[in-house]
């Protein structure tokens, strides 16, 4: 954990985890779906959707030393976040303590950027939150690699949370939506044609040429 204070978020206030990925991705996305409400269902997010759905469907269970929650509420006031985890496992330690390890679901494959493993941190912060507890570790699940891959909550990640956290926090407050960048992700972004990143920004490209003809002498 880090040693930056926080004063706790009121409850009406928190937001989704799943924000941070959003805004990672783009922080337009971000405040299209989490201010705007705008939301449109691809193949891909609807396989991702699918997936998480059997996940936490399956119910509890125990395999030995390890107890395994699916669809696991989190909360985080520090931090102002609110969400669910698709799976806790809890690893027997000693007689008396279980040591709570998140495993997310992906249905794609790992990412080059670090929006996974910070919402995978996030979910660490809030069990410990929740639990008073250290979450060192977790594991991201993988389902077209059909791998799992650690991952480690070091400083310099929950850094990048917390700062994560404050940028997604201050765009929300702000209840404006960033003007589109076009990208080649958007070709992969389900809400392209809510957002039209070429028309808008053709639109405004179009406009500051006329102005700068129109104020020339």
């Amino acid at each position: 954990m880090t040693d930056t204070t926080y004063t706790q978020t009121p409850e009406d206030d928190l937001i989704m985890i799943s924000a941070l990925q959003h805004y990672i991705f783009c922080p337009r996305q971000c405040a299209l779906i989490h201010t705007e409400q705008a939301w449109a269902e691809s193949r891909l997010t609807a396989e991702g959707r699918i997936m998480h759905e059997r996940v936490h469907e399956a119910g509890n269970e125990s395999r030995g030393d390890v107890r395994i929650s699916r669809g696991v509420p989190l909360r985080s006031l520090r931090l102002g976040l609110v969400g669910m985890a698709d799976v806790v496992e809890f690893h027997r330690v000693s007689k008396d303590f279980w040591q709570p390890f998140p495993v997310e679901y992906k249905r794609g494959k790992p990412k080059p950027d670090h929006s996974d493993m910070i919402q995978l941190c996030a979910q660490a912060a809030c069990l410990e939150e929740m639990m008073n507890v250290e979450v060192p570790k977790g594991a991201l699940y993988y389902g077209r690699t059909h791998r799992r891959h650690d991952v480690v909550f070091d400083k310099a990640l929950r850094v990048e949370l917390e700062k994560t956290a404050m940028a997604v926090r201050e765009l929300l407050a702000t209840s404006r939506t960033p003007e589109p960048v076009y990208a080649k992700r958007c070709e992969n972004c389900s809400l392209v044609a809510e957002c039209l990143p070429k028309t808008i920004a053709r639109h405004k490209s179009a406009k500051r040429y006329l102005s700068g003809v129109i104020k020339e002498p």
